[in-house]
């Protein structure tokens, strides 16, 4: 059956202390807001229809065109918040899920058994609910003698006895879609000025129509973020939850509690992840890897059968049976291709390091092209940047940088060229030629030397 679904985010979330918006708050390097629309992208062919509010323009320029956008310019509750969506979705689908934009754990599954629930019963709509001591703010669920549920009191306006219930409203409901948009408008105001979604349970319980109750069983779906503490939980969570899946799908992980994975990493089985590790963003990992400790990388790509060990890298690509590190540093741009070698306090920009090459230590390497099996002595660096514009410095293969060798570039080393300890090559260099000193020269070969010597004596 047809789904359209709802997600509310107009709130202005004053407990977050912000003047961001709730729903932008980061959780695991991505807006909260955006988790929701995922979820409902992948339940229904259309997509969501957000709730706007508080914000509202800084959420369009995040979610983009992955969603429709109604605008509740007034706060007035839950109720008047999804009454925004009925000129939009009325006589559009035969089912509307809502949801709200600060749960970001809820499964796509779990919508998916609600809205299959739904489709079962004869009444109105199905909700979910949640046990739990720790009840955050959270509508209790009242039922009658017989179990059915009856009423869902709000926190704010509840009982002690009402506030002794640990059964609670999740706020994630799956209605006829007919019923709902006929029965918005019955909804009464709040003593708080409000209209709740909730009363809408009232509603059909007076005409004896049946509500079903879905309960909830993992705790962690249930998090709804009010706060930065409920914010830091959720990241727990979702750390909890990314890693227990990469470790079931043939991932090492060997302190989960220390390793920090976003959910939209992909890692191949059989590499190993050692604590304090961070891979952030669009990172991709191969197989066979070890990576870490305390390596940070973010929206790269890495090979099989590589190492990385207490090293930064950012926006690069890396073949396979590549090593780099103790604190190796890759920043935006830098590729390094099978089988290079990258030692301690080495740093690659915006370069290539081609097949074979080696970089030991203590080098900086920026907008360059080295060859293969080039080796780069310690203390080499690119001098890339003249104050005013970025040059390109290019080896061919094979060659030798001898240590504390500068790069003015823009400069070409040809195949086989070598350079002396010290050398401030300014100057291109052919293939095969040995260049020393500052400015750096061609050095005559020995045997030259000797032939001149011979023929001055005779």
């Amino acid at each position: 059956m047809s789904l359209d679904v709802v997600i509310l985010a107009a709130g202005q979330g004053t407990r977050m202390k912000s003047r961001l918006p709730k729903v932008l708050h980061s959780l695991a390097g991505r807006p909260l807001i955006l988790y929701s629309v995922e979820t409902a992208t992948s339940l229904s062919q259309r997509p969501p229809v957000l709730v706007i509010g508080h914000g509202a323009e800084k959420v369009r320029q995040t979610v983009g065109e992955a969603a429709r956008y109604v605008l509740q310019e007034e706060q007035l509750g839950t109720g008047h918040a999804v009454a925004q969506a009925r000129e939009l979705l009325s006589g559009q689908s035969e089912h509307v899920l809502v949801i709200y934009a600060d749960m970001p754990l809820l499964r796509a599954e779990t919508l998916r058994k609600l809205h299959a629930l739904q489709q079962r019963n004869p009444g109105p709509f199905s909700l979910l609910t949640h046990v739990t001591d720790t009840p955050r703010g959270f509508g209790r669920i009242i039922r009658d003698k017989g179990g059915l549920v009856r009423a869902i009191v709000e926190e704010a306006v509840a009982t002690p006895d009402q506030l002794a219930i640990r059964e609670v409203n999740m706020g994630v409901y799956c209605f006829s879609a007919g019923w709902l948009w006929e029965n918005l408008d019955r909804i009464p105001l709040s003593p708080k000025g409000e209209y709740y979604l909730t009363d809408l349970v009232e509603i059909a319980a007076s005409e004896d129509l049946p509500i079903q109750a879905m309960l909830l069983n993992d705790p962690d779906e249930a998090l709804g973020i009010n706060t930065r503490v409920h914010l830091a939980e959720a990241e727990a969570a979702l750390r909890r939850r990314v890693n227990r899946e990469l470790m079931l799908s043939g991932v090492t992980i060997t302190d989960p509690a220390t390793t920090y994975v976003h959910p939209t990493v992909r890692i191949g089985r059989d590499t190993v992840i050692l604590p304090n590790t961070y891979i952030w963003g669009q990172t991709t990992i191969g197989e066979g890897c070890v990576i870490g400790p305390n390596a940070i990388i973010e929206d790269s790509a890495i090979g099989d059968r590589c190492r990385i060990v207490v090293s930064v890298i950012e926006q690069a690509t890396i073949e396979d049976e590549v090593d780099i590190g103790p604190f190796g540093h890759l920043r935006k741009g830098a590729y390094l291709e099978s089988g290079v070698h990258m030692g301690n306090f080495g740093e690659v920009k915006n370069s290539r390091l081609r097949k074979g090459v080696k970089m030991g230590h203590f080098s900086y390497i920026g907008d360059a092209d080295i060859g293969e099996n080039t080796n780069i002595g310690a203390g080499t660096i690119t001098c890339n940047y003249d104050g005013e514009k970025k040059h390109r410095t290019t080896t061919g293969k094979n060659v030798f940088l001898g240590s504390d060798t500068m790069l003015v570039a823009p400069v070409t080393l040809g195949d086989g060229a070598r350079t002396g300890a010290g050398a401030v090559v300014t100057r291109d260099v052919p293939p095969d030629t040995l260049v020393v000193g500052v400015p750096a020269r061609p050095r005559a070969r020995q045997t030259s030397r000797r032939k001149k010597k011979s023929h001055q004596e005779g």
